[in-house]
């Protein structure tokens, strides 16, 4: 294995890129702000916009942060401010130092998370509600406007989650949603299965007589009675999968309708109004693990899948059959190593953003394949973001 510095035959090291990255910054962005993390952080998300002022932006962020275990793991929800484009200096964007904490970045509040934080999500109906998924079987929601803010020192007690989501028979890693058309909740794990629940359970649950007693047991030291955190099961168990279950994701206008990719090369797309089992199976969507995948907000028709063949491919469903034949619409190869995470633009049909372990951040749009031919850079890609040094 090749240290971070060193290079394969005729590629540059990735400190060699990262130098050529950094020369080019006041090119390349209209802004750019640089927080510096005590810990790596295995997940980030944006949440909602908080203010919107002449010059800047108010945006929620949230980010985990995974310790050695000298101190307790972490979800800490920011708040950083997005300057406009155009408005801020070249000479701010170009100095920027990476051991330095950006002024833009702050830190809101800190939740003592029970294990790594491997996956966040944010409910798009409650922009206060959030889910996690840690080293274990269950799925973690917390509402982050309630929860306190606590200090990560050694030996500190874990935050308590508002509700946890039980029923996958094996740990639930990385695989996790929710829905944008109703507050449905989706995951996936080693179980091989997809287990879908819906957050209005747990508030019609907590409207029956007998929940308040169920709701309590006793403590420790002083004799007080602590409340129970409150727990529901599965509306659904789905299997289809022959192995791990990687990534899931919801019809942008249907909650009974969603997607999920695993270890076994398989994309499927599952109804719940249908069953339980799979409406159509791709066997083979790509030639390795599946490892990302992501439904187009904008054309319900089409799917992006990434993979550990180091590449993303797009599938439009009307070309699948339940026998499990289908090919993907384009096949786009840009990246040299796993690919970890794709997402379409929030604002563009025809854009979406690919992250691997090799370290960049690749941004495509589908419209420009074939239009760049004969040049050296693959179809369909138009931006890449090096600004990391470590693709996990």
């Amino acid at each position: 294995m090749k240290e971070r510095g060193q290079s394969h035959a005729g590629q540059p090291s990735v400190d060699e890129r990262y130098t050529q990255w950094k020369s080019l910054v006041p090119v390349l962005y209209d802004w750019l702000a640089n927080h510096n993390l005590v810990w790596p952080s295995l997940s980030c998300r944006w949440g909602p916009q908080m203010h919107q002022a002449t010059y800047k932006n108010s945006q929620r962020l949230y980010l985990s942060e995974q310790t050695d275990g000298t101190v307790p793991n972490t979800l800490v929800i920011a708040t950083c401010e997005v300057v406009k484009p155009r408005v801020a200096a070249a000479e701010h964007i170009s100095q920027f130092n990476e051991e330095a904490r950006s002024p833009f970045v702050k830190k809101f509040k800190t939740i003592i998370h029970p294990g790594e934080v491997n996956r966040i999500r944010e409910l798009p109906q409650n922009s206060k509600i959030v889910a996690t998924h840690t080293d274990g079987p269950d799925v973690l929601i917390w509402d982050v406007d309630t929860q306190p803010n606590r200090q990560a020192t050694l030996g500190a007690a874990n935050s308590r989650p508002d509700l946890v989501l039980t029923g996958h028979k094996d740990n639930a890693e990385f695989a996790l949603a929710m829905s944008p058309s109703a507050p449905f909740v989706l995951s996936g794990g080693k179980d091989k299965c997809v287990l879908l629940w819906s957050i209005q359970d747990h508030i019609s649950a907590a409207t029956e007589p007998s929940s308040a007693k169920a709701s309590k047991t006793p403590s420790s030291a002083h004799g007080e009675r602590i409340p129970k955190i409150p727990s529901i099961g599965p509306r659904g168990v789905y299997k289809g999968h022959k192995d791990t279950v990687e990534d899931v994701q919801f019809c942008p206008s249907n909650a009974q309708e969603f997607c999920s990719v695993g270890d076994d090369s398989s994309l499927i797309l599952w109804d719940a109004r249908n069953g339980n089992e799979p409406v159509i199976k791709v066997e083979k969507a790509h030639n390795a693990d599946l490892h990302c995948v992501d439904w187009n907000p904008h054309d319900e028709n089409l799917i992006l899948t990434g993979s550990a063949d180091n590449s993303v491919r797009m599938f439009d469903r009307r070309n699948l059959t339940s026998s499990g034949v289908g090919s993907p619409v384009h096949k786009f190869e840009g990246h040299s190593a796993p690919v970890l995470c794709v997402q379409w633009c929030p604002d563009k049909a025809s854009v979406f953003g690919s992250a691997a372990e090799d370290s960049y951040l690749n941004v495509w749009d589908y419209e420009k394949v074939g239009k760049n031919v004969g040049k050296k850079t693959p179809p369909g890609l138009f931006f890449q973001h090096a600004g990391h040094r470590f693709g996990e």
